[in-house]
């Protein structure tokens, strides 16, 4: 009885983790274009893109954006937050069905992912406490040096090493899950530097009212283009996004959700 219990039990478990391979081989073979409800991935610490307010509600410019345009099309949205480091992994696990949180376009990137087109434009700056009276990257000499884990702008800190990663202690930096952590140890004084995207710094800096207290250097790296990551073939939900992208520029919300979190309109000229 006992062996006959046991071999019900392990035929059980086969089923329900057989089903739940299919659920997940469905999920990432069918487009996002195609299903009633789509889920967005996303590190729900970075502001404005995407972040939990007060309540843990998440709220912010990519957020107001993504239901927006799916407003269009009548599905509904939901954000799931992730590991930003593992986010192409989700992505083509099925988990989620597309990236969007202040996302940008590399060459390692287009590799995994089919972007949408650019959205915004952004670009990489060194956030250093007013007080160090470090006022360029070439002051960082020795300094240890902050950045997330999986940005873009630990990818161009790598690629373009005579900007900070030559000079830096250790020649490298201290890697972080999010930039809030990031900015808790650069508030502590526990590093000396940190390398953020600006549209987070100046946002962060402001809110936090602490603007005064920072120097936002600009570094000599190539803008960035915040653009909609989805599975390599479902080129369908790419095309969908662009068409929403278009009709919230030519009806005006596009301005709107944009001066909301800004106070100005980003769309790429």
């Amino acid at each position: 009885m006992k062996k006959l219990f046991g071999l019900l039990t392990v035929v059980a478990l086969g089923l329900v983790l057989g089903a739940c391979s299919n659920q997940q081989k469905e999920n990432s073979t069918k487009s996002g274009a195609d299903k009633k409800e789509v889920v967005v991935g996303l590190d729900d610490t970075f502001v404005p893109m995407g972040f939990k307010d007060d309540d843990g509600k998440i709220v912010g410019f990519d957020v107001d954006l993504a239901k927006a345009v799916f407003k269009l099309t009548n599905q509904k949205v939901k954000f799931q937050p992730i590991d930003w480091s593992m986010k192409e992994t989700e992505l083509k696990n099925g988990t989620i069905d597309m990236i969007w949180n202040g996302y940008s376009i590399t060459p390692q990137r287009q590799k995994k992912v089919t972007f949408t087109d650019t959205y915004m434009k952004n670009t990489q700056v060194l956030v250093v406490p007013k007080s160090s009276g470090i006022e360029k990257a070439s002051q960082m000499k020795g300094k240890v040096l902050g950045a997330q884990e999986g940005s873009s702008g630990y990818d161009t800190f790598t690629k373009q090493p005579e900007v900070l990663k030559d000079i830096v202690k250790d020649g490298d930096a201290t890697l972080y899950a999010s930039f809030n952590e990031a900015f808790i140890d650069l508030e502590s004084k526990r590093i000396d530097g940190l390398l953020i995207d600006k549209v987070y710094a100046e946002y962060y800096l402001t809110k936090a009212d602490k603007l005064a207290d920072y120097t936002i250097i600009e570094l000599p790296f190539d803008s960035e283009d915040f653009s909609v990551g989805v599975r390599k073939d479902d080129e369908k939900l790419a095309k969908q996004i662009n068409a929403g992208f278009k009709k919230l520029q030519e009806n005006g919300q596009f301005k709107e959700i944009s001066e909301k979190w800004f106070g100005q309109d980003v769309t790429p000229k």
